[in-house]
């Protein structure tokens, strides 16, 4: 049984508030609060750097199991790119600090669909038997990229930093990993790109398409679909229904066409905004801090990036 041995999220001390967004693009507080719905949100300062928050999340996971450093033969850092340095690896750098010395240390970029690509590279590895664990590192610097001073990035302003450690194995799993699917819409590849500015990059949106919330109500819904006719389960066997941050209108409306409660999901938009790749293990956390997970529920985690793809991962509560 390969699955989700354990898990850790952490958050930067840094924060952007939603004054600071009005003073930079003149646009109205309530327009800002339209997207963001808080009036804070979470992201590195500039004396912080996400390798070392997310090496203090891999190092709890790895004290919580009892698996030693040498036993991981797999790292992966997954996320969009934007790394805390250029040409560099975070994965290697993270392996270093932690002592483990014989894995394969890589990135993958997907970006915030990134979860659902590395999960399954990692289960699909530690399947196959060609190594006994694979750490599994969400977290990048993902607020560098939002230009507060544009006002047409305003969809982006709620975009925040967070870290998830995961460690996936066979040993006795918090979580099975049932199953997995992925899929791009390739013609949506120039809809966001981003562009130098000085010492970064910035996220533009290029195209005015305005059917994007319904891309992803019928991606989430039809990946929904197959991932419970592959189970054999229907909807009403979904526990939980958890889904990337980026737009509360468009989650209500994928709730609402696969005939899923709102109290099914959960909905952290009130306090943290969009959490890059963290959302869904953020949310997952809270479910497990508050004792609303059941042995055998069934949770679909929902994810979503940029390019476009859409991946929904089922896990299975032991």
């Amino acid at each position: 049984m390969t699955g989700i041995l354990a898990f850790e999220t952490g958050l930067p001390a840094g924060r952007m508030d939603v004054k600071r967004m009005h003073a930079e693009s003149g646009l109205p507080l309530e327009d800002i609060l339209g997207w963001t719905h808080c009036s804070e949100i979470p992201v590195f300062g500039e004396d912080e750097t996400a390798w070392e928050l997310l090496s203090t999340a891999a190092r709890r996971v790895l004290e919580r199991t009892g698996v030693a450093p040498e036993r991981i033969g797999q790292v992966i850092v997954a996320g969009s790119g934007e790394w805390d340095h250029p040409a560099w690896s975070p994965s290697a750098t993270i392996a270093h600090e932690l002592g483990i010395t014989g894995a394969q240390c890589f990135e993958v970029v997907n970006f915030c669909n990134s979860p659902a690509t590395a999960l399954q590279i990692a289960a699909d590895t530690v399947a196959a038997g060609r190594v006994t664990h694979s750490l599994v590192l969400l977290g990048e610097r993902l607020s560098r990229s939002v230009d507060y001073a544009d006002p047409e990035s305003v969809a982006l302003f709620n975009t925040g930093d967070s870290v998830v450690a995961v460690l996936v194995g066979t040993e006795d799993p918090q979580f099975e990993l049932v199953h997995s699917r992925i899929r791009t819409d390739p013609s949506w590849h120039g809809h966001y790109v981003g562009e130098y500015e000085y010492d970064r990059v910035v996220v533009r949106r290029r195209a005015r398409r305005l059917n994007l919330p319904q891309t992803y109500v019928k991606n989430y819904r039809a990946l929904a679909e197959q991932t419970l006719t592959a189970l054999g389960r229907g909807v009403e066997d979904v526990g939980w229904f958890l889904m990337n941050h980026m737009d509360k209108r468009v989650h209500e409306r994928v709730l609402t066409s696969l005939g899923i409660p709102a109290e099914r999901s959960v909905f952290n938009y009130h306090r943290l905004g969009h959490m890059g790749g963290g959302d869904t293990f953020l949310a997952l956390a809270d479910l497990q801090a508050e004792q609303r997970l059941r042995s055998g529920d069934l949770v679909l985690l929902a994810t979503s990036g940029t390019g476009f793809s859409w991946g929904v991962t089922a896990l299975v509560h032991r």
